[in-house]
């Protein structure tokens, strides 16, 4: 009986899992999350066709990311019914400087990313809960951690730098980037639909609650939006993106915040949730005809339009515009307003081919194409796990 591979992508209140199999045509077997843990904990599983197969529900109380994880591991035998799990693979949002591509676990390289939590405070520890858990419950279990920075460690050093002291980018001060993993696997599919562009000038736009852009040459990171956390960029679900610093200080200053209130404030109360006071969602922005809602959209638009402007110039040109990520994929009203910001770079959108939300999206005459190109960091992951584990 052949294997399969696990997949493990926690966020701050949800485990997203894939089980697939380890043979090369990577079918994917199941797909589920656990979402809501920390208010209502739910598992919801589906089969390769996308029926329901699984769904349960718990109390909150004492239901953590580690319960989770324990949660997921005896559905996931259940399911499989005999089949061996040959390994476990997880998104890690930050590698540092240290990691620069996927890595088997151990005790060592736990303790290693444990002092990267204060790079990505809202996001590591929760990668790292079932990572500890199931070191912990089946040791045996290889693991395989992949690193949402991975994918930009070897842009130029240049690009890499802040305007700081030399002793503090030497310190680790610097752009890391992120998404890296939807990255990649976009820039894998574009070889395979598109192999015309896959190897010319590319912007990736991955769009969702956490957004960003990518200038992507010959399959490889450029520049990114994002910069030495993933608040930085594009404006985003409840991020602000780009700020200036002194508005910080100000806020220290006037009105004495400290460190963790201007967390909350710019990771949690600000980008499309604090300048519409409505909601973090683009579909609910969208139906709304409150005033500050047309506005929240309006600027997430045009801060995407800019950012494209100046990726554009580190690229040296644009051959293809690609959306990926929850907006990228599903908004055509999105979409449809970039491309229309854009056009000083040769796009013009195709109507109909946009509002099928699927592959070139853009007109026969377009002298640059636009492209919806679906994401799937799992599969990215279950890919690097076969592939480093085989290698051993």
């Amino acid at each position: 009986m052949s294997g399969c591979i696990a997949v493990l992508n926690a966020g701050s209140s949800s485990i997203k899992f894939a089980l697939y199999d380890d043979g090369p045509g990577e079918s994917v077997l199941f797909r589920g999350q656990i979402e809501q843990i920390g208010v209502e904990p739910r598992l919801r599983v589906s089969n390769a066709s996308g029926e329901r197969v699984a769904e349960q529900n718990w109390p909150n109380e004492g239901f953590d990311h580690a319960a989770a994880t324990r949660e997921i591991i005896g559905k996931a035998r259940e399911l499989l019914a005999g089949r061996p799990v040959t390994a476990v693979g997880h998104r890690v949002v930050h590698g540092g400087m240290q990691y620069a591509e996927p890595i088997r676990i151990n005790a060592e390289v736990i303790a290693s990313l444990d002092e990267l939590v204060p790079l990505a405070p809202l996001h590591q520890p929760h990668n790292l809960a079932p990572i500890k858990a199931i070191a912990e419950h089946i040791p045996q279990m290889p693991q395989v951690a992949c690193f949402d920075t991975a994918f930009h460690r070897n842009q130029a050093h240049l690009a890499q730098m802040f305007a700081l002291p030399r002793k503090l980018t030497d310190s680790g001060v610097r752009r890391y980037g992120f998404h890296g993993l939807s990255y990649e696997y976009v820039a894998s599919r574009l070889t395979e639909i598109a192999p015309d562009i896959a190897a010319s000038r590319v912007i990736i736009a991955h769009l969702g609650n956490g957004a960003s852009l990518c200038a992507v040459h010959e399959g490889r990171s450029v520049a990114s939006t994002m910069g030495f956390t993933a608040v930085d960029g594009l404006m985003m679900g409840t991020r602000c993106g780009a700020v200036d610093p002194g508005v910080l200080i100000y806020l220290m200053d006037t009105h004495g915040m400290d460190a963790r209130a201007i967390e909350k404030l710019v990771y949690r109360e600000s980008g499309l949730l604090g300048v519409s006071g409505i909601s973090s969602d683009m579909r609910t922005l969208r139906e709304s005809s409150e005033p500050a809602a047309a506005e929240a959209v309006s600027l997430f638009v045009y801060r995407i339009i800019r950012e494209i402007g100046s990726l554009a110039a580190a690229l040296g040109g644009l051959d293809a515009l690609v959306f990926t990520g929850g907006i990228g994929e599903n908004d055509k009203k999105t979409r449809a307003e970039v491309v229309a910001g854009c056009r000083w770079l040769g796009l013009e959108l195709d109507e109909a081919s946009n509002a099928g939300g699927t592959g070139r999206i853009s007109s026969a005459s377009s002298r640059v194409p636009a492209w919806v190109v679906r994401t799937d960091e799992e599969r990215m992951i279950a890919r690097h796990a076969a592939s480093l584990l085989g290698a051993h």
